[in-house]
């Protein structure tokens, strides 16, 4: 079907709905730079383009839908923060956000290190030439087969996330004639501002060793007497898409107030404080992050401050950006299928994708924004629901946004933002093929990661 605008029944500029937050936007057309790539630009012509190369070329070259990652963005993001932190502090990428060869040769060669939580991404990290010593494995039930590979391969450290686990690492490293590096997690009672399930610091979940009642504070004991651990530091993570630095002050005081306590007791000053990720990026206009030298400055002063009051060496920072880094590097790209109009509600606009490759949505309740992007239009705007074509009703991308009351079949648009967990927690519900993720580059594209085929599902049906 042809991409270019047609008729599509009657259209109208839907009315918002009671409590809807917001209004349409003054220009439809108009890219907010706060939540597209660094090199997404509309062409004289009005189509959309990222690293050089037109979104209705991309399409007829890779199909729809597919994510399309802005290289040179990418890049610029991982530098950002590793100059941000400079020589004194290491920062992690977080695997988890999205992982591939090519961006672990990315991270490489920007001089990052990578945290990775499955046997699977410390794999595809070796693979792709990633020093075994700037790995970072984590995991709340690691496998001994993971572990054991782990330690094989020499990672740079494992952080342990219970009692079980430093008595397992602990006898892994000694079968094997080694002396593994590993921090503790820890979790200090934080509550981030941010969704319920991706909160990480209070004492009701399943991630790390609790403050409260002295349980910490036992796990230092226990990894200190072990012959096959070397105890380097304590790990805290809050959450996830986190705008107010408030909870990493208080997460601060409480790890310092940790490591004093260590100290008195052991006479041991642990070298190295790890304060996780979750710093969040813009999905809409309304999201206002902070650039990897603000939060870089915060964090350093808030932990030097810390020490200084606890009279402890300042240890080395190390910090996990992950979605900071990967999230707004990347938009997925549909095509346009069926349009439904509710009058007095909204339109309903479904695309060739949907919640297989964007769950998010359905599961965090997460907000986005959409464009149309194969060419300009003058027309009002319509209040739209973005939906997939998956047979579940929950099957939604964009809760609720403007696009042009002329939008038909055919046109492509564009969800920014999704380069962290869409690729990563795709799935095949309804026996979708996962899309490709395609990487652009002054003019040049290519697959990173290929399509799947459906004989890629037949493959594993060995029925």
């Amino acid at each position: 079907m042809s991409r270019s605008a047609h008729p599509a029944g009657p259209r109208h500029a839907d009315v918002l709905p009671e409590g809807h937050p917001s209004a349409p936007p003054a220009d439809l057309n108009h890219l907010d730079r706060k939540v597209w790539a660094s090199t997404v630009t509309r062409t004289p012509d009005g189509v959309v383009s990222v690293g050089g190369v037109e979104v209705t070329r991309l399409a007829e070259e890779f199909g729809t839908p597919a994510y399309l990652l802005d290289e040179t963005d990418f890049r610029e993001r991982a530098r950002a923060w590793r100059t941000a932190f400079g020589p004194d502090a290491d920062v992690f990428y977080a695997g988890k956000a999205f992982l591939s060869r090519a961006v672990v040769r990315w991270l490489h060669d920007e001089g990052l290190n990578l945290d990775v939580c499955s046997g699977g991404e410390l794999t595809t990290a070796l693979s792709a030439g990633m020093p075994a010593d700037r790995i970072a494995f984590h995991g709340n039930n690691k496998s001994v087969d993971e572990i054991e590979s782990a330690i094989r391969a020499g990672v740079g450290r494992i952080v342990l996330d219970s009692f079980q686990e430093i008595v397992r690492v602990a006898h892994i490293a000694q079968s094997l004639g080694k002396r593994q590096r590993v921090q503790i997690r820890i979790t200090v009672g934080v509550e981030a501002h941010t969704h319920e399930f991706i909160a990480t610091a209070h004492e009701d979940q399943k991630f790390g060793i609790p403050l409260a009642g002295g349980q910490a504070a036992e796990a230092v004991r226990r990894a200190l007497q072990l012959d096959g651990l070397e105890l380097i530091g304590i790990h805290s993570h809050i959450g996830s898409q986190i705008f107010d630095m408030s909870g990493f002050e208080v997460a601060a005081h409480r790890v310092v107030g940790l490591l004093k306590d260590i100290r008195d007791e052991h006479g041991v000053e642990l070298p190295e404080i790890d304060l996780g990720g979750g710093l969040g990026i813009a999905y809409t206009s309304t999201d206002d992050p902070r650039e990897p030298h603000e939060i870089a400055k915060a964090l350093t002063e808030i932990v030097s401050r810390e020490c200084e009051g606890a009279k402890l060496r300042t240890p080395r920072i190390s910090v996990e950006p992950g979605r900071a880094i990967v999230g707004p590097t990347a938009f997925t790209l549909y095509e346009v299928g069926t349009i439904k109009p509710l009058d007095g509600l909204r339109t309903y606009v479904s695309v060739d994708g949907g919640m297989s490759d964007n769950i998010r949505t359905a599961l965090y309740d997460a907000e986005y924004s959409v464009a149309l992007v194969s060419r300009t239009s003058e027309a009002a705007p319509m209040l739209v629901r973005v939906v997939g074509k998956h047979c579940e009703s929950g099957d939604i991308v964009v809760k609720d946004a403007f696009l042009p009351a002329d939008l038909a079949p055919g046109d492509l648009i564009a969800v920014p933002a999704t380069g962290a967990y869409c690729r990563s927690m795709a799935s095949n519900y309804n026996h979708a093929l996962r899309p490709p993720v395609v990487a652009v580059r002054d003019g040049e594209a290519r697959v990173i990661v290929r399509r799947e085929t459906e004989e890629d599902l037949l493959r594993l049906d060995v029925g």
